[in-house]
């Protein structure tokens, strides 16, 4: 099974060199580091931006990438990349309703399957922490160099401590000068708690174009607010 993503944006040079940094200090990690969770702290930071191009970036390193969207309680990604057909997903195979070779798909993108989060379920909580899921990643360690898994902020629901536990690192995506330090440290400590590696953090939506205190070494760009408005896919907070 194949989909095309018709909405995938291109990345000016700043954000594409910003994720191979990114890429280079996963692979610096270790090569024992390889289904890694990205969350947040709140929604709108810009998280599910930074797993796909991670992915996406992966892939084009020639890594053979499997990006799943556990998300299943407000997913974005069928929508914001434009897939052009209709998809079974996570909560198929969690549930029981479908076969895991049914909801993984190839895509225009080379190097990179997905799965999406497929239909929205009442109880993500208790799918993600089934034997099922464990035995998925167990699985697709054999067949790929990198899972990536876009997970639900870690401050709004406990869904991304669930995965994280069964994932060899975890990132936290932070939005500049939107979420404060108390609330970043008790993701973390959540994190911490589920027995996860803590890569490190991702400074995201930071304005690039200035000769301030950031610079090239942060991650991201000025992305904008996908997470909770079904009606603005696609607009960017410039």
């Amino acid at each position: 099974m194949k989909v095309n993503f018709e909405k995938k944006e291109t990345l000016d040079f700043k954000s594409n060199e910003a994720y191979k940094t990114l890429r280079t200090n996963i692979s610096f990690s270790g090569d024992d580091i390889r289904v890694i969770a990205l969350t947040s702290s709140v929604p709108n930071e810009g998280k599910s931006v930074v797993a796909f191009n991670l992915a996406n970036s992966l892939a084009e390193d020639g890594k053979k990438v499997l990006y799943i969207d556990a998300d299943i309680r407000k997913s974005v990604t069928v929508v914001r990349y434009g897939v052009d057909v209709e998809t079974k997903g996570l909560a198929h195979y969690l549930s029981g309703q479908a076969k895991l070779e049914q909801v993984i798909y190839e895509t225009n993108i080379d190097n990179l399957s997905v799965i999406f989060t497929g239909q929205t379920a009442p109880n993500p909580s208790e799918l993600l922490g089934n034997d099922r899921f464990k035995k998925m990643l167990e699985q697709e360690r054999e067949e790929f160099d990198y899972i990536i898994i876009d997970c639900p902020p870690l401050g709004s629901v406990i869904d991304a401590a669930i995965v994280a536990k069964e994932c060899d690192g975890a990132i936290i995506v932070i939005e500049t000068d939107n979420v404060s330090y108390k609330i970043v440290q008790r993701v973390k400590k959540q994190l911490d708690q589920s027995g996860c590696r803590i890569l490190g953090a991702v400074l995201n939506k930071v304005e690039m174009g200035g000769k301030g205190y950031y610079g090239k070494g942060y991650y991201g760009n000025y992305y904008g607010r996908y997470y909770g408005d079904y009606g603005n896919y696609g607009e960017s907070k410039e």
